[in-house]
């Protein structure tokens, strides 16, 4: 059954990135989301480079993430990829799901990048 999700998700995934793409001016919001961590990465798909990214396992953000939900957690990581963008120069990205569903830790990502200042 988890093989069976993980290629349905890959196949959402692929469907959504036919239709969008990241550039300098505007970068992909990637989001990715394992059992125990979160990710999240600016990618200019143009010229292929990460921008900036964030993640729970950081060793900057270790001693932030102790002793929080792992919604918290996703929360936290919106605000630093947030705060790591305005400093890069961006404002405006587009968001990637990655194929999971806009709830949960995803969408705590999405509303800490919020708070920190990106726009979606």
């Amino acid at each position: 059954m988890a093989v069976k999700s993980r290629v349905a998700r890959q196949r959402r995934h692929r469907r959504i990135r036919a239709r969008m793409a990241g550039t300098a001016d505007r970068p992909r919001l990637n989001v990715f989301r394992s059992l125990e961590h979160i990710y999240a990465q600016l990618i200019d798909d143009q010229a292929g480079n990460t921008i900036v990214s964030a993640s729970t396992v950081d060793k900057n953000l270790q001693t932030e993430m102790a002793g929080k939900t792992k919604k918290e957690q996703a929360t936290l990581v919106g605000k630093v990829v947030a705060e790591r963008a305005q400093a890069a120069g961006i404002k405006q990205v587009v968001f990637d799901r990655g194929g999971y569903l806009y709830h949960g830790r995803v969408k705590a990502l999405a509303d800490g990048a919020r708070e920190g200042g990106l726009e979606f």
